[in-house]
């Protein structure tokens, strides 16, 4: 399956997920513990926690996908898709939790599409994978 962004290497792929890995547990805390008394009276705790959980679901998916790609295709489109999804779905939403601008609200179902997009591509990839290697085909 051919990409329409330029493949990049596995090794800047993997190093993409483990940032992304390290922001969203480093913002997952502050939201439970520096941030949590702002975020319970303005009301926003839940969003901050929607996230969080989505960031780190997705930068786990980056990192197992760089990981593992390169076995099946050279595509590293999934892991742009949910890259871009953290950044427009989580950003939006912790933004938005801190009492950001209201035009984000529209950024965040967008990165919520690059997400499920992420998804869908990376399931096309193992239905267009004839074999595993290293398992009878």
């Amino acid at each position: 399956m051919s990409s329409p962004l330029k493949p990049i290497r596995p090794h800047w792929a993997g190093l993409a997920a483990c940032v992304f890995g390290l922001s969203g547990v480093v913002l997952g805390a502050l939201g439970a513990h520096a941030l949590a008394a702002h975020l319970e009276a303005s009301g926003s705790a839940e969003i901050w926690h929607t996230a969080a959980f989505y960031h780190l679901v997705h930068a786990v998916a980056m990192l197992a996908w760089s990981v593992g790609a390169g076995k099946y295709s050279r595509s590293q489109l999934p892991g742009w898709l949910w890259g871009a999804g953290i950044l427009a779905f989580s950003g939006s939403l912790y933004l938005l939790a801190l009492g950001g601008p209201r035009f984000l609200g529209p950024v965040t179902p967008v990165g919520g599409v690059f997400l499920i997009a992420g998804w869908a591509v990376a399931g096309a990839v193992f239905l267009r994978t004839k074999s595993i290697p290293g398992r009878d085909a």
